[in-house]
């Protein structure tokens, strides 16, 4: 067994291991400028790391009108399936730089490893990708009831695993998902610019720069309370 001070690793999808974000935009402006709403890449941003729900929440309310239930559901559905149309291609190819080399330098270590995707379709783009077997465990967002920044999908993943969440690093390239990271009490790695992911406990570019052995060595100290 690993003597090392994680005992894994909760890799977010989106951003981390792949980037789907492309499609997301495509998606959600179809379906924006299908309301009246202008969607742009800077309206985008703010939808960075928020669960499919609350993306459409801060749309609709650009729209001018109240929505109900059931026409917001509506519209949810019908991104969903305009954004599996369009991830119907994905292959290997569209893994980041260094994401396979990263999984496979903590599996070697070790480490228990799992994913932690707000994303309805994690699974499915998991298999386009063709990493699945990869993780130890994927939490199914379908069965989370609070979005990121709640910690509550990154406890699942720890809590499935069998490992303290004070023994776990987690991997986001979003703020939300940095927040969640920290509230649940666990060491979080931002993959992208410091100066946006300023809660992370440490900050790479990307998977291409992870290197286990380093994090390993990171005083503890550093590490801010969680929430």
């Amino acid at each position: 067994m690993s003597t090392s001070r994680f005992k894994a690793v909760i890799f977010d999808l989106d951003g981390v291991i792949t980037d789907t974000a492309h499609y997301h935009y495509l998606a959600w402006k179809r379906m924006a400028e299908q309301l009246g709403v202008y969607f742009d890449h800077a309206f985008n941003e703010q939808l960075k790391g928020i669960d499919r729900m609350g993306s459409l929440e801060l749309i609709l309310a650009a729209a001018g009108r109240l929505y109900t239930v059931e026409e917001k559901l509506a519209l949810a559905d019908s991104k969903n399936l305009h954004y599996q149309e369009l991830i119907t291609g994905m292959t290997a190819a569209d893994l980041l730089p260094g994401a396979v080399a990263a999984l496979d330098a903590v599996r070697a270590a070790g480490l228990k490893i799992g994913l932690a995707s707000v994303s309805k379709n994690a699974f499915t783009v998991l298999d386009r990708l063709g990493i699945r077997d990869k993780f130890d465990y994927v939490v199914d967002a379908a069965l989370i009831a609070r979005g990121k920044p709640d910690p509550e999908i990154f406890l699942k993943a720890a809590s499935e695993l069998g490992v303290a969440p004070a023994d776990c690093l987690g991997v986001e390239d979003a703020v939300a998902g940095v927040a969640a990271i920290k509230a649940a009490g666990m060491f979080a790695l931002g993959a992208g610019l410091p100066q946006v992911l300023t809660q992370a406990d440490l900050v790479i570019t990307g998977l291409d720069q992870f290197d286990l052995a380093v994090l390993q060595q990171v005083p503890v100290s550093l590490q801010t309370p969680a929430a």
